[in-house]
């Protein structure tokens, strides 16, 4: 039999046992909405009996059965494409230590059937008989799929990957994994074949390499889920989807727990999450939040979200932990503005003159400051200050002190300054006040130089666009302000003259003092358990926003700090270590890069190295026999020069072109670039093309990669050379450098451009 042959009996063969699986899946599905439909009839046929139950039983009975079955059929209606995805081969005959240290090979005349198989996907599907047709990829049972080496084979003896479109089966390839139990009868298809004959013959660090790439991912995935998970490791170890496969191995390992409590995942940026977001549900999971960085605050600022990104020193300045100061002075100022003679406050009672002079104002909201948030102690600060005031009436008016109390608050004067100095502060507002440079000097003196504060105020400067940073300074707002109370819209012209004396004019809400004293304390949502991708960019002011919502939670930080765009590693690194404290921790070093080719990472990390010497380089051991391409352009043939680079590259790989820019160049670089494709390529190869940001290139991946002026990506971004090297290490075939004007800076002694 030829290998054609072969193949296609083997296809057959998988192919009979996936339609069993859906045929399977379709009853289980049917008899699914048999049951709701029975459950409905029931529980609607009865209803007096319901009304009856003292205690609710039959209701909770009705919603948990409702409950279930609707999760049931959510996960049988899924459209998994690959449902079935493994095989496994065990040995299913006894054999003694002897004969396996001899090589005898008696048994490997035992008939094929003597073999255990088990099937492996995405979820598990049972027969009639409740037996396994399907193992759920993680239970215990599938742990040898991923887990299985030469060296320690389980045994396994042949472990089947199934490529299926839908449920078509459409390709196979076999590892050979225990050579001394190898049966004659067992076919080896794909390129497992020739690996198990290289195996066989001198051990080639190749398969070596594939199969600890397997062990040590599962053994991240499997971790146990209690305190701090670390995955580490450089660019294409496969930590973004090892930390996904643990997402969902959490939820299948202890669902009740991450179920309830839930599961965010957070990423750097947009693109990212649309990279990312069908893994999970593809694994059989749809209970997972999924956010980026610049959306974690979304649940405080009504949604509010940003993708926008600050030049690289403002971005150091709101990252930093000084901000919380400066946050911290920013709400002790109160919204109005004092002028020369400072903020005063004068209420007539009786024909007296009542006031307090900005000291004195001062000392109380500071005093009740340190108690509540301002958004919560309105009413609290309104107490202290009629308490402040009433304290200067005189003896002689022999009035009851709730009649003083009632004169000072009935006064327009008194409503008018409440509303002035204790008004509801909405995030928002409040940071905007830092786009004035005098409120920005008084808050943030000895703490961010002049030159900071002068970036603060651009980046907050009337109509300029909120960005990423500036979501985790809202959330460090909304922790001290406390939610913005819901106010009645009053209408000014009822305010009165200070010292008036017609008390039935009030226009303080007081309700809604009153109600912003019953809101939460806090709003900010809350999880079991937090994964955070990409973490070396996560700056210390995002870190303090992510703890709010993991205050109880475990974790999973999986990161690489030779990637990091935060420009003091050390301050990242303490973060790191703040997040663990003294919680359990264990750490997993990914060490094999199977995105790159050994050709493209040869110069990725020399440029890294010479920077970060320190930096982890994993191994890659893809190789594709093609050098990356070091070109110049002068400037004013820049964008012809990435027009025709671009045309080039999408002739030469099948799939995505990405194009690096760095932030200064990126809109011309669309535009001009743009215009040019459209009259070169077809609608279906401009679709291939990708003209990003090297932060927006966080964790994707191309085929073909142009890096544009790699000098001004390493000037313009805050994590300088280490931001270029996450640029030069996207592309899985082929990649391309355009310098402007002359070679660049940033290229490693021995590496000339090219001809």
């Amino acid at each position: 039999m030829n290998d054609a042959e072969l193949l296609a009996r083997e296809l057959a063969t998988e192919q009979a046992h996936v339609d069993a699986v859906y045929a399977r899946l379709e009853q289980a599905t049917q008899s699914a909405r048999a049951a709701a439909r029975s459950g409905r009839e029931i529980f609607t046929s009865d209803r007096q009996t319901w009304m009856r139950e003292e205690d609710g039983t039959a209701l909770f009975e009705r919603d948990a059965f409702a409950f279930q079955t609707a999760r049931r059929l959510a996960t049988l209606d899924a459209e998994h494409e690959g449902l079935v995805f493994g095989r496994l081969d065990l040995d299913g005959v006894e054999r003694d230590a002897g004969e396996r240290e001899t090589g005898d090979h008696d048994a490997d005349e035992a008939e094929e059937s003597d073999l255990e198989t088990r099937y492996i996907g995405r979820i598990g599907v049972r027969d009639e008989e409740y037996e396994p047709l399907v193992i759920d990829w993680r239970a215990h049972a599938a742990e040898p799929f991923y887990r299985a080496t030469p060296t320690n084979p389980m045994d396994v003896i042949r472990r089947r990957v199934l490529r299926c479109r839908n449920d078509q089966v459409v390709g196979i390839e076999d590892d050979l994994l225990d050579t001394d139990a190898h049966r004659d009868g067992l076919p080896i298809v794909g390129e497992g074949a020739l690996m198990a004959s290289l195996s066989r013959a001198r051990g080639t660090r190749m398969r070596d390499i594939v199969a600890t790439i397997q062990a040590e991912q599962d053994e991240a995935i499997r971790a146990p889920h209690a305190g701090v998970t670390i995955i580490s490791g450089g660019p294409g170890t496969g930590k973004t989807v090892v930390a996904l496969h643990r997402a969902a191995y959490l939820l299948y390992s202890n669902r009740r727990r991450f179920e309830r409590g839930g599961i965010l995942v957070v990423g750097p940026g947009p693109l990212f999450m649309n990279y990312i977001e069908r893994v999970l549900p593809s694994l059989g999971e749809d209970s997972v939040t999924l956010r980026a960085i610049g959306s974690v605050a979304s649940d405080v600022l009504d949604g509010r979200t940003s993708d926008a990104v600050d030049d690289a020193p403002t971005s150091f300045v709101k990252g930093s932990l000084r901000m919380v100061a400066v946050l911290r002075n920013l709400v002790n100022l109160p919204l109005d503005d004092p002028g020369v003679d400072g903020l005063r406050v004068r209420v007539t009672v009786k024909g007296n003159v009542l006031s307090l002079d900005q000291a004195r104002l001062d000392r109380l909201r500071a005093g009740v400051l340190s108690r509540q948030k301002a958004n919560l102690a309105r009413e609290t600060a309104e107490r202290a200050l009629t308490a402040a005031l009433a304290a200067q009436v005189p003896e002689d008016l022999d009035l009851e002190p709730e009649a003083i109390d009632d004169l000072i608050t009935g006064s327009a004067a008194f409503a008018m300054f409440m509303n002035a100095w204790w008004p509801p502060l909405d995030p928002v507002d409040v940071v905007r006040r830092l786009g004035d440079a005098r409120i920005t000097a008084r808050v943030a003196d000895g703490l961010l130089d002049a030159d900071e504060q002068a970036h603060l105020v651009a980046s907050f400067a009337a109509g300029a666009t909120l960005t990423v940073a500036d979501m985790a300074l809202l959330d460090e707002l909304a922790a001290m302000l406390g939610p913005v109370p819901v106010t009645e819209e009053v209408d000014p012209t009822l305010f009165l003259l200070e010292g008036a004396e017609v008390s039935e004019l009030v226009t303080t809400d007081s309700g809604a003092a009153r109600a912003s004293e019953s809101l939460s304390d806090d709003a900010h949502e809350t999880y079991a358990h937090l994964l955070v991708d990409e973490s070396q960019d996560i700056t210390p002011m995002q870190w303090r926003m992510l703890r709010r919502r993991g205050s109880q939670a475990s974790w999973t930080v999986v990161g690489d700090l030779a990637q990091s765009s935060w420009p003091d590693l050390d301050e990242v690194g303490r973060a790191a270590r703040d997040l663990i404290g003294t919680a359990p921790h264990r750490e997993f070093r990914l060490s094999v890069n199977y995105r790159s080719p050994a050709e493209v990472f040869a110069l990725a990390s020399e440029v890294v190295r010479a920077h970060f010497p320190t930096a982890d380089l994993p191994s890659a051991v893809r190789s594709t026999g093609m050098e990356p391409e070091l070109l110049t352009a002068a400037s004013d043939a820049l964008a012809a020069s990435v027009a025709d680079t671009v045309a080039a590259l999408t002739g030469e790989v099948g799939g995505t072109v990405g194009v690096i820019a760095p932030p200064s160049r990126l809109d011309a670089v669309r535009r001009e670039v743009g215009e040019a494709l459209a009259a070169r390529l077809a609608d279906e190869d401009r679709a291939r093309v990708v003209i990003i940001s090297p932060l927006e290139a966080k964790g994707l991946e191309y085929d073909g990669v142009i890096v544009v002026a790699p000098d001004e990506v390493v000037s313009e971004s805050p994590g300088g050379i280490r931001v270029l090297y996450v640029a030069l290490t996207r592309p899985t075939q082929r990649l391309v450098t355009i310098d402007v004007d002359a070679p660049g800076a940033w290229l490693p002694d021995g590496w000339r451009p090219s001809a």
